[in-house]
């Protein structure tokens, strides 16, 4: 109803030649921009990302079915540029489709096969509320994830409460172009935990895990990957694991991360 709104859709409606708006004096209108550049470089990323760790398959995941000029041509422009840039390194979906289209299934089976065995990355597609069901029933079959910003945003949250909530999933912001980068704990700032001594420091722990991984500094990454794992399965954990574990032992923050130097020191008593 406000003025804004109004114009929009007199835009729509007289220029666009819209002729389906439900409610029209009452709704609320939003624009969508999805660019092939900012697609392209979200993909290109993951299949580096993907290839450079010899992982099977780049998933990407969008609600094409539905927002075809969107997110159906974020799949499409994913589709062409693995065929245009990473050819020898990737079978995609749409490969898959023109072969069985002209030679049949079979053939098309045998190509993926071949493909797969040869060590290609397998780059395809789903539908984003298929693919919440389908990751947790069948989370061996995807390797990595291309999406979008709203898609992400469920998906990351929906596979951070997998593994134990949003307490010990980290987070990246990298621009592989420019080479700047920012890691931080996907759960924000959490002020009103401030000082309490109490909340998972995974994390923030897991996000400079990543920024080592980032800089080169391997080693140090794998140190600490290791020792938040032998800490977690020894029942040394902070209260939000705590709750969901038997036989736990209940630590605070910096207790958490005692623990974890005892792990890399070579000093703790497990």
């Amino acid at each position: 109803g406000t003025p804004e709104a109004e114009k929009m859709r007199a835009f729509l409606q007289n220029e666009m030649g819209v002729t389906k708006i439900r409610f029209p004096q009452s709704s609320s209108f939003g624009i969508k921009p999805v660019s092939k550049e900012g697609s392209e470089r979200l993909i290109r990323a993951a299949l580096n990302y993907t290839i450079q760790r010899k992982l099977l398959s780049l998933t990407l995941v969008h609600k094409g079915n539905i927002m075809k000029f969107t997110e159906g041509a974020f799949k499409n422009w994913g589709y062409d540029l693995a065929r245009r840039e990473f050819a020898d390194q990737t079978f995609t979906w749409a490969e898959y489709d023109e072969i069985a289209e002209v030679k049949g299934k079979e053939a098309a089976d045998a190509a993926q096969n071949a493909a797969i065995k040869s060590g290609k990355v397998v780059v395809k597609d789903v539908i984003a509320d298929a693919f919440l069901q389908q990751i947790l029933l069948r989370p061996a079959e995807y390797s990595v994830i291309a999406t979008l910003n709203l898609n992400g945003d469920y998906i990351s949250d929906a596979l951070a409460a997998i593994v134990g909530g949003i307490g010990i999933a980290p987070g990246a912001n990298i621009n592989y172009v420019t080479g700047h980068a920012i890691f931080e704990a996907t759960h924000g700032t959490a002020p009103k935990y401030a000082g309490l001594d109490k909340v998972n420091p995974g994390s923030v722990i897991l996000s400079g895990a990543m920024m080592f991984e980032y800089m080169g500094w391997q080693e140090a990454a794998d140190l600490i990957y290791a020792a938040i794992a032998e800490t977690i399965q020894a029942g040394k954990v902070t209260y939000d694991f705590h709750r969901m574990m038997d036989n736990a032992t209940k630590l605070s923050t910096s207790g958490f991360a005692t623990e974890m130097v005892k792990v890399i020191n070579g000093t703790s008593n497990q």
